[in-house]
């Protein structure tokens, strides 16, 4: 999987790596203290930073290592040292940051998920490209939204959990779900940059290589039906 690489995808694999080994020694603290619930937490966590291998391994779909990096050090972030380790409970700005990064995430997730269908013209051709960030912004948002009413519901059926503070919790949603539109408006300017002049990299090197390593998911209706 890691062939032919270039010493910047080795960097972000290195990266990744590492967080990956954090995790695995934070497992084994969590399993010498007995402390079951944080052991399926980071159980949690660990499998899905190696979900991109098991893509890659079971249906032959090559995520860029930089996608990889920026999955496993969100899920590192806000599962791991969020939840398990306590910084939500520690530090008052740990949710607002990582509310900012999954908004910043899912806007990504958003905006390549059309832009990519767009490459296999299973939607039609000719969508212009501020619609694109505009659909990865509102796709950012939805999810943040969906993600609020889950703590709301966990609160309602599990007393004990105070997902949304209880003291200040309409604040707290609030505050949350502004900072995730504005994580998504960013990726969204970044986006419409990037579709006008192919400029921030990040963006467009991930893109390249999803598409270059992955033809099989591209392939046009009728060359499927030369095939035959």
């Amino acid at each position: 999987m890691y062939s032919n690489t270039s010493e910047q995808d080795r960097i972000y694999i290195t990266l990744t790596l590492v967080i990956q080994a954090a995790v695995a020694i934070g497992l084994i603290v969590f399993v010498l203290r007995y402390d079951w619930e944080n052991t399926f937490l980071t159980v949690l966590v660990l499998g899905l930073t190696l979900v991109p291998a098991f893509l890659f391994r079971r249906h032959r779909v090559y995520i860029p290592p930089e996608f990889q990096f920026v999955a496993a050090s969100f899920v590192f972030l806000s599962l791991f040292l969020g939840s398990a380790a306590g910084f939500y409970h520690y530090f008052w700005w740990w949710d607002v940051l990582l509310h900012s990064g999954s908004g910043f995430l899912l806007g990504i997730i958003g905006f390549l998920a059309l832009f990519l269908l767009n490459q296999t013209e299973r939607i039609p051709a000719g969508i212009r490209p501020a619609f694109l960030c505009f659909f990865g912004v509102t796709f950012a948002v939805f999810l943040g939204v969906l993600w609020e009413i889950f703590e709301f519901a966990v609160d309602l059926l599990v007393p004990g959990q105070n997902m949304q503070t209880r003291e200040t919790g309409v604040g707290d949603t609030m505050l949350d779900l502004i900072v995730d539109t504005l994580g998504a408006v960013i990726v969204g300017l970044m986006a419409w940059v990037y579709t006008r002049s192919g400029r921030y990299s990040f963006i467009a090197d991930g893109v390249r290589k999803f598409i270059r390593k992955n033809p099989h998911l591209f392939r046009r209706p009728e060359d499927t039906d030369k095939d035959r």
